[in-house]
Parts: structure tokens; sequence; C-alpha cells
């Protein structure tokens, strides 16, 4: 329990940093309240959409989608995806998924705080 509790908030930490540039957000902002099974973030559609679609087709990570489907919402026009970060996941799986969304966030030109992998690994390094 230790484990994902201390993974969930590398990646929010990581996830703070990146909204410091406004675009991107976690959907639950009181920490307190949050998952440590998965975290969800949002981006404006169709943003959330192209860095799905970026992340899996360059470096093969999935990222979930936004939730709403089940009622007949577009999951493309929810502008959410979700980082999954309990089970058999560990430090260098959440760094590598982190690494790869933030290249994504560049090569898709949206704005986004720096730093957001240093932000998470001082998290992992304090336990």
């Amino acid at each position: 329990w230790a484990r994902h509790e201390t993974l969930a908030r590398a990646i929010w930490a990581a996830a703070g940093v990146w909204a410091t540039a406004g675009a991107l957000r976690l959907n639950i902002a009181d920490a307190a309240h949050r998952s440590h099974a998965v975290t969800s973030l949002h981006l404006p559609a169709p943003k959330a959409t192209q860095l799905r679609r970026w992340v899996e087709g360059r470096a093969g990570v999935t990222l979930g989608i936004g939730l709403g489907f089940e009622t007949g919402e577009d999951p493309d026009a929810t502008g959410s995806f979700r980082i999954g970060h309990m089970g058999h996941v560990n430090a260098h799986m959440v760094l590598g998924v982190l690494g790869t969304i933030e290249a994504g966030l560049k090569a898709l030109d949206i704005p986004h705080g720096q730093d957001a992998l240093s932000a998470a690994a001082r998290v992992l390094s304090s336990g």
C-alpha cells in the first residue's frame, strides 16, 4: 500500500508541475480525495486524445480514456485521460510513463511546466 501511495504522489507531483502552464490539470484538486490506484488528468479536447494517440503510437504506452463513455459520452470528447499506478507497477515504470507523456506534451506543443520528472524523482527518493 505504501508503494502505491508513493507512486501516486510522484505522478501527482509531475502533474502539478505540468499544470503550472495552465493547459493540463488534475481532475481531483484535493489530494486527500485522490485514488492511489489511478490518476485522472484533464486537457482541453482534443488535446487529450492527441496526447493519448501520440504516446501509444510513438512509445507503445496506453493511457486510459476519460470516464463518461458508459453513459453515451464520446470518450474523445471528455478531454481526460488516466494513468494507472496500482498492481505490478514500480518506480521505473512510473518515470517511464511520465517521461513519455512529457515528450508527447513537447511534441504536440501543449503548454506545460518544466521539471516534472525531477518533481516525481524527489517524491520517489524520499519514499
